[in-house]
Formats: structure tokens, sequence, C-alpha cells
């Protein structure tokens, strides 16, 4: 009788660079393909991240063959039927650093032990794993700037080697899969989904706007940025795979600097080294954009209630306004109808493609808190509704940093002027 492996799909929806799909085919003749809708994570989901999921999921089933089993239900009864039903002897996943997974994990295991069935973790949607960049005296850090240098230190492994050819994918019973969710077309436009797409538009970045990164990522005017936020976020991607890339590049790019200086003048090796200088420096500000994730993930791990309280307990004390007056103001902010440009673009950048730049993120967030005077989490609870890319960790660390009761070093007194903001980074207006 053969070793059968369950491979449960969570934010991972990939087949290359799978840490817990190499795994699962490593200890198992044949793996099952599972993906389980939760009603606790799809009920604060808005239509344009499900609608993005449903695209995934469906990309990801004809990568399989059609042999994604798909189920609705409790995770920890979920997979103990299943694990019964096609005789697993192993549950294979990424690891969940958020603290509903963490819990929901940990119940899993306890119901599958019950059936003496393993859950096995192997690597995360990150890099370095949350918790495991610490300070010398075993301390996390609190500030970004050591975390990324930290963290750059540490290093990460390769890209794992996995793809659907090296798999015996098993069929799924009959009568085992429910229907995603139906989700309607409210005409958000949103990015191709899945993991062939999320390649395709590493590829274009990597090969064109990245070179200009660090002087076009702040312009909501000019595509200077990856886009690539939504994929990293369903895991059609992994951070390894970008990294890997931008290390390759800097490699490729130091041979052509030591083979073009040889025997040349002063004045042509300036020229040259700033020309080598100018994408390398872009590569490392996209690598850091990248530690900003992970970051905040991180301080995710050591505070789970941050995910809903500030990371700074004195601004508990503040008090916040809950009448109809703020909430008058409130809807006209969502509306994206303050009467400030560049405010009111990246609201209904927003509605319209579940999707803003990160730039105006900030001065939308500061805007909310710092002119209008209202919570930070009202603001966090609506780009969550409306976020095809919405990411717990990132989205309520974000919008804590810009409150000023973060991460940031420079708190409370940081004000986004929206006015200047625009003249800066939307000059003409195009945004």
């Amino acid at each position: 009788m053969s070793d059968t492996a369950v491979l449960w799909f969570r934010r991972d929806l990939r087949l290359a660079d799978h840490a817990a799909l190499l795994s699962a085919a490593d200890t198992g003749d044949e793996v099952l393909a599972l993906f389980v809708l939760d009603d606790r994570l799809l009920a604060p989901s808005g239509s344009p991240r499900l609608r993005f999921l449903d695209g995934c999921l469906r990309e990801l089933d004809e990568r399989l063959d059609g042999r994604l089993l798909i189920r609705r239900g409790d995770p920890a009864e979920v997979l103990a039927d299943t694990a019964r039903r096609v005789g697993a002897t192993a549950v294979h996943i990424s690891a969940d650093a958020g603290p509903y997974g963490r819990d929901r994990d940990a119940a899993v295991a306890k119901s599958l032990a019950a059936h003496d069935v393993e859950l096995v973790t192997s690597g995360s949607p990150y890099a370095v794993a949350p918790g495991r960049v610490r300070k010398a005296d075993g301390e996390p850090y609190r500030v970004f700037t050591p975390f990324r240098r930290a963290w750059e230190a540490h290093g990460w492994r390769a890209p794992a080697d996995t793809g659907p050819e090296s798999v015996r994918w098993l069929v799924p019973p009959r009568g085992l899969a429910d229907a995603f969710p139906e989700t309607a077309d409210d005409g958000h436009r949103l990015p191709d989904p899945g993991e062939a797409a999320a390649l395709r538009a590493w590829a274009a970045f990597r090969d064109g706007p990245l070179a200009g990164y660090e002087r076009s990522r702040d312009r909501p005017d000019l595509a200077g940025t990856s886009r690539l936020s939504a994929y990293l976020r369903f895991g059609c991607l992994h951070p390894r795979t970008l990294l890997a890339d931008l290390a390759a590049g800097e490699s490729r790019t130091s041979v052509g600097e030591s083979r073009t200086l040889v025997g040349e003048s002063r004045a042509s090796v300036d020229r040259d080294r700033e020309a080598v200088a100018a994408p390398d420096k872009a590569r490392a500000v996209y690598r850091s954009e990248l530690a900003w994730r992970e970051f905040y993930a991180d301080v995710l791990w050591h505070q789970p209630r941050t995910a809903r309280g500030n990371v700074d307990r004195r601004f508990d004390a503040l008090p916040t306004e809950d009448d109809e007056s703020a909430r008058g103001r409130f809807r006209t902010w969502c509306a994206g109808r303050t009467g400030y440009p560049v405010v009111d673009a990246g609201m209904r950048q927003l509605l319209a493609e579940g999707w803003m730049h990160n730039r105006v993120r900030m001065v939308v967030a500061s805007f909310l808190v710092k002119d209008l005077h209202l919570p930070w989490w009202w603001g966090a609870r609506h780009f969550m509704s409306h976020l095809v890319d919405g990411d717990l960790a990132s989205n309520q660390h974000g919008w804590q940093w810009t409150a000023g009761c973060g991460t940031d070093a420079a708190p409370y007194y940081r004000i986004f002027n929206p006015t200047t903001q625009g003249e800066r980074f939307d000059p003409d207006g195009d945004y």
C-alpha cells in the first residue's frame, strides 16, 4: 500500500519554489492537493480579494490537471476527515505567522494527532521565518533599519527546486469537493491571477522598470513599481525567487564592471562605475522594500495583539471621535471627496482597482488620522475590505507607522502634507 500525503495550500498558491511541496513529495508516494475554504478568513475579505483568490485557485487547478480538491468548513474537521478518507499519514503546510493562523494550525495538529496523522511544517511565506531574526540579547527588533541589516546578514535559503512533474498527484475522491463562493464582478480592474501571471509580472518589472526603481517608486503617476503585492499575498511566487534574481543581477553587473574597467581611462572608469551602481542601487532599494514586509510579519509574530491594538501602548489613552460628524468625515474620505487631489485620486484608485500606490497609501492614511482626526483602525479596516493585496501584518503596521503609534522612530509629529506630496510626487497632476 502506497503512502499518501496531503499538501494543504494556504498562502502558497504555486508549484515552484515550494518547500512544503518538496517535503510532501519526499514523504508520500502520492500527494493530494487541498485548499480549505475557511469562513473565518473569507468573511472579512472584500469582493476584489475573493475574486482574485478564485482566479488563483482555478489557475492552480489547471496546472494540476484538475486535481485540486476544494473543501469548505472548519479546517480542524476538514483536514482530519480528508486524511482519513485518502489514508494519509501526514499533512504538509507552509507555516502561518498570523495570530489566527497559528491558533488554527495548533487546533489542526491536535485533531490530526488523534488520528495518528502528523502536521508537517516546511518553509513559510517569507524569505526568513518571522521570529528568527533577533538582536544579540535575543530580543526582537522594534525599528526597521537595524532589522533590515540583521535580516540581510542572516540570509535565506535558495529557492526550492519543485514543480508539478516531480509529484504524483492523487485524484481527489468523488463527492468531497465544495464550490467556491459566488463572487460578483463589481468592475474592479484586477491583475491576472495565478503563478504564471506572477512570474510574467516579475520578469517584466525585473527586465524593465527595476533599473530606475529607486527614482520612480514614489511616483504614482509613473509605472515604476512591481505591482507584485497581491501575488506575494497569496504566495503565487515566493520572495526567495525575487531575492535570488536580484542577487544574480548584481553578480552580472559586478562581472561586467570588472571587464569594463580593464584598460580604460579614469574618466571612462568613473562613468562606467556610475552606470553599474545605478541598477545595483535599485536592486538594494527593492530588496529593502521586501524587508519591510518581513519586518511587519516579525512584529506581528512577537506581538499578536498589534493586529488590532497600538504597538505603542501609550496611544491607548488617546481619545478618539465616534459621533456622526466623525462618521461623515470618514465617508467623505472613503468616497474620495475630500477636495485634496492626491488623497481623492488614491481613494478612487482603491475603489476601482483594489490597489493603491504605496506612497499614496501613506498620504491618505496621514490625512485620515492627522487631518481628519479619525482612528487609524477605521482606515485599516476599510483598506482590508477593498485591497486585493490585503495582508494583516503589512496593512495594520503600515497604518500604525503613519499614525505614529507603531514602529516609526519619528512618530506623532510626522505629517504627510497632501498638497506638497502631490506637488512633489505627481508634479503634472497625471495621477
